[in-house]
């Protein structure tokens, strides 16, 4: 992943109306929202402003890849829910950093490796140059590495960083909390050999930085990262990964957190190892 990025994606056209409910005051400081009509206008345009450098950052970082991962497979070949239902195995217990490690040489292994590998392309270590490479070296296949690095590089600049009001190494400003989490719904096996697999994960994610003046609030996103990748160093590695818009549900009833309570639940909620 990339960027989660990426993230901040659309939904489904005709779906209805639908209400959010909101705070009286504003999530992240400033006055009471009243209609909330140009609030929102800027919002989405920060989000949508986001979602496209994310998306460039991933293009970018696989340019020249004309792999689909559509898989060209027949309707009879598509796989049913049941087959990426929980199966009962327990995770890997072994790491590279602080990214799940070894996974088993079968489709399963693959959908767990690409499980825990969205997690770590999503996380708001990418947008650090040291954290970035300490990631890439662990989920992509050697071969693609140091193209991959330069490729994500150019991607992840200064100017990226400080459009999310973030420093240049991509640290948050004092008494803030960036946030950039993507938590995997579900995997698909799409295409695969006995070292290969091209394996999509579906996902939601949140980006955004926390705090009582923040320009740029905490938004959820939905989103589907393609990953083709092989059997390499004893272990499942990427080649390529791309991403794409949705699938999104209709937006709940729910009430926005304010910086606060994000902040805290950002800081006190850890993340998951993830198996099939």
């Amino acid at each position: 992943m990339s960027p989660g990025d990426e993230q901040g994606y659309t939904g489904y056209d005709d779906t209805g109306h639908t209400r959010t409910r909101l705070p009286e005051n504003d999530p992240y400081g400033g006055a009471p929202r009243r209609g909330g009509r140009r609030s929102s206008s800027r919002s989405l345009v920060t989000v949508v402003g986001v979602v496209v450098l994310l998306i460039a950052a991933i293009a970018f970082a696989n340019r020249g890849d004309d792999s689909s991962a559509d898989g060209s497979a027949d309707k009879g070949n598509r796989p049913r829910a049941a087959t990426t239902a929980a199966s009962g195995t327990k995770p890997v217990e072994t790491r590279t950093g602080t990214i799940p490690s070894g996974f088993a040489h079968t489709e399963q292994g693959a959908q767990s490796a690409a499980a825990n590998y969205a997690v770590a392309l999503g996380s708001a270590e990418m947008f650090n140059k040291a954290g970035r490479d300490s990631i890439l070296q662990a989920v992509i296949t050697p071969s693609a590495i140091s193209d991959s690095e330069a490729a994500f590089d150019k991607a992840y600049t200064a100017a990226f960083n400080k459009s999310l009001g973030l420093s240049d190494d991509g640290s948050a400003p004092k008494g803030y909390t960036f946030v950039s989490r993507t938590s995997p719904i579900g995997t698909k096996v799409t295409a695969a050999t006995s070292d290969t697999a091209t394996v999509e994960v579906w996902c939601s994610g949140i980006l955004g930085l926390a705090g009582d003046k923040s320009t740029n609030p905490v938004t959820n996103s939905w989103f589907t990262i393609t990953m083709k990748m092989e059997w390499a160093a004893n272990d499942w590695k990427i080649i390529t990964h791309s991403q794409k818009e949705g699938p999104a549900p209709v937006p709940g009833d729910d009430r926005a957190a304010g910086a606060d309570e994000m902040s805290k639940a950002v800081n006190e909620y850890g993340g998951f190892t993830y198996a099939r």
